[in-house]
Parts: structure tokens; C-alpha cells; sequence
């Protein structure tokens, strides 16, 4: 048992690191204060190999790092990063180890995508015109013409790179004595929907592109 919990806390400590870096390196502007960072993709996969809790503690400790070094939304932005973040991370989690094979992976993944988009509607037409200093009124035109659409992407881009990612990753953990045999990915390898993830992927990134003017 204090082996178990040592590794969970090895695990959550790296990743914790590794998310942190990743918000702090990567933030790629996409249309108006929103940026696109890919710290819920780390946390997920290791949610998904590990278990619920190291995705919660990943969350919240990456969430306050933000919050004391780079960010300057204060305990809002901080609730809003757990927030967002485990509305995406949890739902795959839960449902892929309720259902351990490729069609629980994609369900899980895109509910995650659909209650992240509807959490960020609701706690950005909250906290926007704090952030923006603007009458609430003003806010619901851009939930649905900038923050649902940014959401979908974001969401959208991070369940695609999961999905890739995921099999290469806990495979090679479980190589080196990462994970324990039990937890290892099982999904095998779906070549239609691995195609299907690599179009996201490259159709998220040339929104992405199109809205910086670059193409």
C-alpha cells in the first residue's frame, strides 16, 4: 500500500511539473484573451492510465502553480482552470475504466469535450465582465461567436492528441515499470479513428492558424 501511494505521488509530482511547463512554454493566442495551452492533454492521459485521483491532484496543483507565477486572475482564473480542466479530464477517465476498450475511450473523451464547452459557457458569462470590465449584457454575444467555438476547439484538439497519444505512451510506461500491468492501455489500435484524430488535429491547428492571419 505505501508502495502504491509512493508511485502515485512520484506520478502526480512529474506530471505536475510537466503540466506546468507546458501552460508556462505553450500559449498559442486564438481569438481574443483565449490562448490555447496543452496542459490537459498530460493530465488526462495520466488520468487515464493511473486513476481519477492523480488527475484531480495534477489539476489542482498545476492550477495554483498558474495561479502564484504566471497568471493574473487571481483565485477566479484558478477556480476556472480546475474547473475547466476536470470537466474534460474526468468524464473520460471515468467512463474509459468503467469501459475499458476503444468505444468507452471515445465516448469518454468526447463528453469531456461537451461538459468542458458547457462549464466554460457558463463560468465565463460569470466571470468575463470581472476580467473585461464590461456590462454582462455585453458578454453573451461572445459566448457563443468566440468562447463556445474556442472551447469546442480546444477540446476537440486535446481529445484528438489524447486519443494518439495515449497507446505509445502507457505502453512505454509499462515498458519501463511506469504503470502496473493491470492499468496498461488494453484499446487497441483503430486505424479509422487514428486517421480521424490526425484530421482534427490538423483541422484545429489551421483554425488556429487562420484566426493569427498566418494562412
Amino acid at each position: 500500500m505505501q508502495s502504491k501511494r509512493m508511485r502515485l505521488m512520484t506520478i502526480v509530482g512529474i506530471v505536475s511539473a510537466i503540466a506546468f511547463v507546458l501552460v508556462a512554454t505553450i500559449k498559442i493566442p486564438v481569438v481574443l484573451f483565449l490562448k490555447y495551452e496543452p496542459k490537459d492533454i498530460a493530465i488526462t492521459l495520466t488520468g487515464l492510465a493511473v486513476g481519477p485521483l492523480s488527475a484531480v491532484l495534477i489539476t489542482i496543483i498545476t492550477s495554483f502553480l498558474e495561479m502564484i507565477t504566471i497568471s493574473s486572475t487571481g483565485i477566479i482564473g484558478f477556480a476556472m482552470n480546475v474547473l475547466a480542466t476536470l470537466a474534460f479530464v474526468l468524464p473520460a477517465v471515468v467512463i474509459y475504466r468503467r469501459k475499458h476498450d476503444r468505444f468507452g475511450a471515445v465516448i469518454g473523451l468526447a463528453c469531456g469535450v461537451i461538459l468542458m464547452t458547457l462549464v466554460m459557457l457558463l463560468w465565463n458569462y460569470i466571470a468575463t465582465p470581472i476580467f473585461l470590465n464590461i456590462e454582462r449584457e455585453k458578454v453573451v454575444p461572445l459566448l457563443w461567436s468566440a468562447i463556445l467555438p474556442f472551447n469546442l476547439l480546444k477540446g476537440g484538439l486535446n481529445a484528438a492528441l489524447t486519443y494518439l497519444l495515449y497507446k505509445p505512451i502507457t505502453s512505454a510506461l509499462k515498458r519501463y515499470g511506469g504503470i502496473e500491468r493491470t492499468n496498461a492501455a488494453k484499446t487497441k489500435i483503430s486505424l479509422p479513428l487514428t486517421m480521424f484524430s490526425v484530421f482534427v488535429v490538423i483541422t484545429c491547428a489551421m483554425i488556429i492558424l487562420s484566426f493569427q492571419g498566418i494562412i
